[in-house]
């Protein structure tokens, strides 16, 4: 294979997805390369080195999160679909300010990585889901549930009293993975 880190650039996706593993598998060496990369002017190559990034074991979490603040959404996307792979506490602010991002599906993967953080992330997500934008309230509600963290029931039952089904739902669905499997009615 040439050079992965043009292939990467190249312009073909399927000749840029072949090089993910040449890339990772040359080891730390890459990173620099691929933090240079997403400088690019080049919309295409700037996002494959995001991707590249997230690809890599020796990513680490902090190269990956200004780009949650990228112009594009679909860069966006890929950092933090990329601090899924590489969770570190350093990123979960940014993560939290992510779940409010006007790209449903970054939104989404911003929570999945929320998830990952685990226990950690349980107080930033109480409050994320206690009042605000209802799009971000429902995914840190998502997240609390698949935590499964005790902490979370007093968030999860003010929820499930709410006129939001989406809302009730994920507090309900939350409340059953805790164990408390019981029916809840609106007086």
């Amino acid at each position: 294979m040439n050079d992965p880190l043009a292939e990467l650039t190249c312009g073909d996706d399927n000749r840029a997805e072949q090089a993910i593993p040449s890339i990772v598998k040359m080891g730390a060496s890459v990173i620099p390369g691929l933090l240079e990369l997403t400088r690019s002017e080049n919309l295409d190559s700037r996002w494959w080195a995001v991707r590249a990034l997230a690809a890599t074991p020796h990513t680490r979490t902090s190269d990956l999160i200004p780009f949650l603040d990228d112009s594009n959404p679909e860069i966006r996307a890929a950092a933090a679909l990329g601090l899924s792979h590489h969770p570190g506490l350093d990123a979960l602010p940014a993560l939290i300010k992510t779940l409010g991002d006007n790209d449903p599906l970054t939104a989404g993967l911003a929570a999945n990585a929320l998830v990952k953080l685990g226990r950690e992330s349980v107080e930033y997500l109480i409050e994320a889901a206690k009042e605000g934008q209802l799009n971000v309230r429902i995914l840190a509600l998502r997240a609390l549930a698949e935590i499964r963290d005790h902490r979370a029931i007093p968030v999860m039952m003010k929820c499930i009293q709410e006129d939001s089904a989406v809302l009730g739902y994920w507090a309900q669905i939350g409340l059953e993975r805790l164990g408390l499997d019981m029916v809840y009615i609106k007086p």
